[in-house]
């Protein structure tokens, strides 16, 4: 028997005995070939999707929002136990949100607020509220209709005449066209021997015809009609 030299032995692979089956499938035939890349694909789509899983999410911006914890009436003068501030995300607070409790504290409400519901400044009486509801030289004015029972009518945003009665035999006249009610506040006690005053509405008017009416509510009653 003759003895084998190094030269005489098979090579052998260097690579791993999973790469020699997975070469031997791409020179086998072509379903072999396209059985394994379909498997080397599914396994990679996996890993993808595990590396999905444990890549943590971006937490949505999130801002400081003033909120009522409980209903409040239209009217109503706003106290800092009514308020309290809560982490919203962005995305969903309304324009002109208020952020801190003395932002809204002491102040009036023009419209019911719902617990929970943002605060923002046209909720408020205040210069925001007049401008958008009466243009930017507008101010506000309070009038007390001479029947009470007209200010059950109103709420925030109707429009109205304000009447005051004329002089002699001229009858009424309109002292102000298309005033903007800014809110319906609750009745109040009268003066001395007066009672009980009616609810007091306050209207958004221009300028110069705001002092109109507001000398007029001071000469006698006014009335308001709906437009």
């Amino acid at each position: 028997m003759g003895t084998s030299t190094p030269g005489d032995r098979p090579a052998r692979s260097l690579a791993p005995p999973g790469w020699q089956r997975a070469l031997a499938v791409l020179r086998g035939p072509d379903w072999a070939r396209t059985a394994l890349i379909r498997r080397i694909a599914a396994g990679l789509l996996t890993l993808a999707a595990v590396a999905l899983l444990l890549v943590p999410e971006d937490a949505p911006a999130e801002t400081s929002v003033l909120v009522a914890v409980r209903d409040l009436a239209p009217g109503s003068t706003v106290a800092a136990a009514d308020l309290a501030v809560r982490r919203w995300p962005t995305a969903q607070v309304p324009a002109g949100a208020l952020h801190a409790v003395p932002d809204a504290d002491g102040r009036v409400l023009a419209g019911a607020v719902r617990a929970g519901e943002a605060l923002t400044d046209l909720r408020l009486i205040g210069p925001q509220l007049v401008v958008r509801a009466g243009g930017p030289d507008a101010a506000a004015v309070p009038l007390r209709p001479a029947d009470p029972a007209v200010a059950a009518l109103l709420a925030p945003g109707t429009v109205v005449d304000v009447v005051a009665p004329g002089d002699g035999a001229g009858g009424a006249r309109v002292v102000a066209g298309r005033a903007t009610v800014l809110s319906v506040l609750a009745t109040a006690p009268g003066g001395p021997g007066r009672g009980t005053e009616g609810p007091l509405v306050l209207v958004a008017l221009p300028q110069d015809v705001a002092t109109e009416v507001a000398a007029a509510s001071l000469a006698g009653e006014l009335a308001v009609t709906l437009r």
